[in-house]
């Protein structure tokens, strides 16, 4: 019995000290920032989402301050919206292609070098290490084994002495222009949607454009609570930073259009 006593006693605080460790290190991992979530086309969808809110409001605020009908606000509202998410769909896939096909040929000229002067290649990467405060011993380990896998120390010659990430044969270019032509749409018509909900209710341009007001702004609260999630930021901050994007914009194309308006001399 006694020796059974003295084998739970060492099972218990064995299961102590792992019971420890366990809450230290959930303790510590309760300080460890919040991870960002990870999406394919998150760049494309915030940015094509912010510029077409700040674009079709800034657009209904100048036409707004003309004092134009709510038919004129619909008509180049939409007009605008759909000429403008084509040309930012085309523009990201374009620059998206374009950024594809450089580190492509940054990474052919980089194989190339390797191959012809491995020696030199070793030595530059050597010394990237180096002025990153790696021990020379250390240093000199690690490009040795890179050197025994050409394509891993092609990647990292791209990476640590050029600063270009190997081109992803996955990336699909055309996506990200169909994500951002579809996101610019759909956040593009929150600030329209006021001047067609309205109609059976009222025919008061001004309260229409006070609810493209209201939805514009909770269009921005939700692009910056959005923003926020995906890039583990303060959501109050990111709201809020959106929401003065949006609010400054609008305020410099409402003022435009009515110093443009009584410029023009054009009557209400």
């Amino acid at each position: 019995m006694a020796k059974n006593t003295g084998g739970d006693t060492s099972t218990s605080r064995l299961l102590r000290a792992e019971d420890g460790r366990g809450d230290s290190e959930r303790g510590g991992a309760s300080g460890r920032p919040r991870e960002p979530w990870k999406g394919e086309f998150v760049k494309s969808i915030v940015y094509a989402g912010l510029d077409a809110i700040v674009t079709c409001f800034s657009l209904i605020s100048s036409i707004s301050a003309s004092r134009y009908s709510s038919v004129d606000v619909l008509v180049l509202g939409f007009s605008n919206l759909v000429a403008d998410g084509i040309s930012m769909g085309f523009g990201d896939f374009v620059s998206s292609s374009t950024e594809k096909d450089v580190a492509a040929k940054e990474r052919a000229v980089t194989a190339w070098d390797v191959t012809n002067h491995g020696g030199n290649e070793q030595e530059e990467l050597l010394r990237q290490y180096q002025a990153l405060g790696m021990d020379i011993s250390d240093a000199t380990t690690v490009v040795n084994i890179f050197a025994k896998y050409k394509d891993i120390f092609v990647d990292e010659k791209m990476m640590a002495h050029k600063g270009i990430l190997p081109p992803d044969e996955a990336d699909k270019p055309w996506k990200n222009g169909l994500v951002t032509f579809v996101a610019f749409l759909v956040f593009g018509s929150a600030p329209l949607l006021s001047f067609i909900i309205l109609i059976p209710f009222t025919n008061n341009d001004s309260i229409k454009f006070v609810g493209a007001c209201i939805l514009s702004a909770l269009a921005l609260v939700l692009l910056g609570m959005a923003k926020a999630k995906i890039a583990g930021q303060n959501y109050g901050f990111s709201t809020a930073i959106t929401l003065f994007t949006g609010a400054i914009a609008a305020a410099a194309a409402y003022t435009l259009g009515s110093v443009l308006k009584n410029v023009a001399g054009v009557q209400d």
